[in-house]
């Protein structure tokens, strides 16, 4: 059984899909690309494909991860020109490599978002930052289908940046003239602190409440690196095993055997 690793998008008014709507366009896209994919077993068999760390539905992505089991060898990045084909503008398959190692999941420790604020001055936004990064701790409320809960949206944020708006390259939604950036970096901790608990955050310290909804992408996830503070690529190392395994990394072994003489 071969095991590929994907990287895909959630762009445009395809931010606002849902995980189960993206299960089920993702599996329509596997039988119009006659992927040989492996089964679970029992009554109802089902193409087994792992999700991970799904970003919320509303919010765009460029990067989206799961993993595929397949019966018969591919090629990844023939397989990922297939399957992007497949699926459709705005869900899209990026990169794709063969699993060499175990634990994705386990890479995906941290996220890089971003928040654009229509409406709101980048003065104000990052006085609010400044707020909120001074304080020990800043306490939220979220309602699940538990109830409301109240959690710390402080702790979990390593890096948090506010810049003027530099242009619309995606044109999903009309500017006004003030509009502020900000660029979030939040460990995945229990509760998850998401990009909308941290405006609530902001609201809490600062006083600063967009006119509008805020747009949120996630620009990238993976593992966090306490040394630079920075999120790495979660498929590398699968990518450097790949490398190390080709034929072409192996050192050419001498012609003559040890010891031999010459003729």
């Amino acid at each position: 059984m071969q095991r590929i690793r994907l990287r895909y998008t959630k762009r445009g008014r395809l931010r606002f899909t849902s995980h189960r709507d993206f299960q089920r366009a993702f599996e329509r896209a596997l039988r119009r690309a006659e992927v040989p994919m492996a089964y679970s077993a029992g009554f109802t068999p089902h193409p087994k494909v792992s999700y991970a760390n799904a970003a919320p539905t509303g919010t765009g992505s460029e990067a989206e991860y799961l993993e595929i089991a397949l019966t018969e060898q591919r090629d990844p990045e023939t397989l990922r020109a297939l399957l992007d084909e497949s699926l459709p503008a705005g869900l899209d398959i990026t990169d794709a490599v063969e699993a060499r190692t175990l634990g994705l999941a386990d890479r995906l420790t941290a996220s890089v978002w971003e928040l654009r604020l229509e409406g709101v001055a980048v003065e104000d936004a990052e006085k609010a930052v400044e707020a909120f990064l001074a304080a020990e701790t800043v306490e939220v409320q979220r309602k699940t289908k538990n109830g409301v809960r109240t959690f710390d949206a402080r702790s979990a944020v390593t890096e948090l940046t506010a810049a003027r708006h530099q242009g619309d390259p995606q044109g999903d939604r009309p500017l006004d003239s003030a509009c502020a950036i900000l660029r979030l970096v939040v460990r995945h901790v229990t509760p998850a602190v998401r990009p909308d608990d941290v405006l609530s955050g902001l609201r809490a310290v600062a006083d600063l409440a967009p006119p509008v909804p805020a747009a949120v992408t996630r620009l990238a996830q993976g593992l966090f690196d306490e040394e630079s503070g920075t999120v790495t690529d979660p498929l590398a190392p699968d990518r450097e095993a790949v490398t190390a395994a080709s034929p072409t990394a192996a050192v050419t072994a001498p012609a003559t055997a040890p010891g031999a003489g010459t003729a």
